[in-house]
């Protein structure tokens, strides 16, 4: 199928592993211009390369802590060095943040900070050349704890917190030409990863886990994440604007 993304300039926040990595080297698969936005230097390098290789027309980084900077003011930075961009793919979030159900405030803003107020504000300053032009994508990574509302509080909340916003503003984007809509992944096992780590110690709640809760019987990959990131990202996606869609392998 052809997607129509060659040449296309496109902003990843969170892309140096795992399924950030696996978005990279899926639009680089499609020919487009990267710029891929991270903390570790020397992992935005190494996926530079394998981006470069599989055919990615241009890779540009930028090293960067979106918890820590002015978000909007690195937005406009990002605008001012690169120009305007077809489409962003947030990929920034945690679920490693405070279990405890009865935490305060700080514990509640950190987590809705991670999860989705810092894409937020950067979306502030990236969207309105976008409106202004037309067209773009928006497409954020969510989880499906923000749909089943299992696990830890902080975290589904916060995720549920980013698909109200995907859904009520991704309407109003609607008749500009913008399509927001976010990937919810389910149980995602890559090198690193929170189940790759059980895997490896032969950890008996990945069968338990395996058998209760995933109806396919097994992990997701990065790929399979991707290629739904990939097709949002194309004009195939035009009338799916401010939707949440599950790729969680009919997780239950």
């Amino acid at each position: 199928m052809e997607l129509g993304l060659k040449s296309k300039n496109i902003l990843i926040v969170g892309g140096s592993k795992g399924i950030g990595e696996g978005i990279v080297i899926g639009f680089a698969k499609e020919n487009c211009n990267i710029v891929n936005i991270a903390r570790t230097e020397d992992l935005l390098v190494k996926v530079g390369k394998k981006a470069i290789a599989i055919g990615a027309e241009s890779y540009n980084y930028e090293v960067a802590d979106i918890m820590e900077c002015n978000t909007k003011q690195f937005a406009t930075d990002l605008i001012e060095k690169y120009g305007m961009f077809d489409v962003i793919v947030h990929n920034v979030g945690t679920s490693l943040v405070s279990r405890d159900y009865l935490a305060g405030y700080d514990d509640w803003e950190h987590a809705l900070r991670m999860n989705a107020l810092a894409s937020i504000d950067m979306n502030s300053v990236l969207l309105p050349p976008m409106i202004e032009r037309k067209s773009g994508r928006v497409i954020h990574i969510s989880s499906i704890s923000a749909q089943i509302l299992r696990g830890n509080p902080l975290y589904a909340s916060s995720k549920a917190f980013l698909n109200a916003y995907i859904t009520t503003v991704g309407r109003q984007l609607a008749p500009t030409g913008i399509l927001m809509c976010s990937i919810m992944p389910g149980a995602v096992a890559f090198e690193g990863s929170y189940w790759d780590k059980f895997i490896k110690e032969g950890n008996p709640r990945v069968d338990d886990f395996l058998r209760h809760h995933q109806a396919v019987n097994r992990f997701g990959t990065p790929e399979e994440i991707a290629n739904a990131v990939i097709f949002m990202a194309s004009d195939k996606s035009s009338f799916m604007q401010a939707t949440n869609i599950p790729v969680d392998g009919a997780n239950m």
